[in-house]
């Protein structure tokens, strides 16, 4: 729903505050690009948590992150709110774009006195935006990558549709290839990089040993390298992994950061994974990538890319948005491996067209 426009005259200094979750950090990248193209010339500010902001540190548009951390102990968040409070007020920033939609994301910038404050309007909050969006029905139809965009849209701004586009820090790359190197795998190895994780839950898990078969069938067939992809939450799914496979896999589970991870994955032939955020990473980063859905909706979180492909059989619970499954966990147990495997064959086919 349109609000007042926005006067883009005024606005010299910008503050975003992002999103918490890796996989949505990279869905508002596109959003982060029109920003840049609607104000060229202004000072772009990042607030991040720690564990997202390597999506937004070496991008382009962004000139300044404020990285904003959080503690188990509730005395110690407030007193970094408080913190961070007093950063953005002595900032004085013109803007704050919220594409987080947390309550606490329009408190800072309403207390921390931004003069505008842009966001839709959910978990009470309208009060404290100088411009908030009324969420429709609508535009929960539509792939988050149109989500954030509406919030430009909506205060008359340009804002074109586009896929995700990450930059990696030339560090993360360094990094990655030390990774790869001490791994014994070279830059002439066909790389195939698998993610049996996904931290929202079981539900949107395609089975290990299914990883697992498709991985010894990449190593067999193609000679390939198989890395295992996920964060220290996924340590025990990877290890599972691993334990399942008769040609040994490099397990980076939990043993990599974010930015380094990032550099990993560039580096591979092929991601097959199931939906989270190293999914959107690896379609950001170019690499062709398979994604695995269940429980899940992908026309809301599947992989933007050209070089990006779907497995999901239409199952009438699915999706059902769930954490666990509480029937037959069919969405997931009817894709067999000799499916996935075939759609990852046609990859290995295509690798080597332009991307459109």
């Amino acid at each position: 729903m349109p609000i007042k426009p926005l006067e883009k005259s005024n606005i010299n200094k910008i503050l975003i505050r992002a999103t918490n979750w890796v996989g949505d950090a990279v869905m508002t990248l596109p959003a982060l690009e029109a920003v840049r193209e609607n104000f060229p010339s202004a000072s772009i500010t990042l607030l991040a948590r720690p564990w997202v902001a390597p999506v937004f540190e070496n991008h382009p548009a962004v000139n300044d992150l404020i990285i904003y951390p959080k503690h188990k102990a509730l005395i110690k968040n407030l007193s970094e709110t408080l913190r961070i409070v007093r950063v953005i007020r002595a900032k004085r920033y013109d803007l704050a774009i919220l594409f987080q939609n947390a309550f606490e994301a329009a408190l800072l910038a309403f207390l921390g006195g931004v003069k505008s404050r842009l966001g839709f309007d959910s978990d009470g909050r309208g009060l404290l935006l100088t411009h908030p969006i009324k969420r429709s029905d609508e535009i929960f139809s539509v792939h988050q990558v149109e989500y954030y965009l509406s919030v430009l849209k909506a205060a008359g701004l340009k804002a074109e549709s586009r896929n995700p586009a990450l930059h990696i820090a030339k560090k993360d790359f360094i990094r990655a290839d030390d990774f790869l190197k001490s791994n014994g795998i070279s830059g002439n190895d066909f790389l195939l990089g698998l993610g049996p994780g996904a931290i929202f839950g079981n539900a949107k898990r395609w089975p290990a040993e299914r990883f697992a078969k498709i991985g010894d069938r990449a190593a067999d067939t193609w000679n390939a390298k198989v890395i295992i992809m996920g964060s220290k939450k996924e340590q025990e799914i990877g290890a599972s992994m691993a334990s399942f496979m008769r040609n040994k896999p490099v397990d980076f589970c939990g043993k990599t950061s974010l930015g380094e991870a990032m550099g990993i994955i560039g580096r591979c032939n092929l991601f097959v994974t199931n939906d989270s955020g190293l999914m959107h990473v690896a379609a950001a980063l170019g690499v062709p990538t398979l994604a695995i859905f269940g429980s899940t909706d992908n026309v809301a979180t599947g992989p933007r890319g050209a070089k990006t492909g779907i497995i999901k059989h239409d199952i009438d619970c699915s999706p059902c948005l769930k954490p666990e499954c509480p029937t037959d966990f069919k969405c997931m147990l009817s894709i067999e491996v000799e499916e996935v495997w075939n759609e990852m064959e046609k990859f290995l086919q295509n690798r080597n067209e332009p991307d459109k």
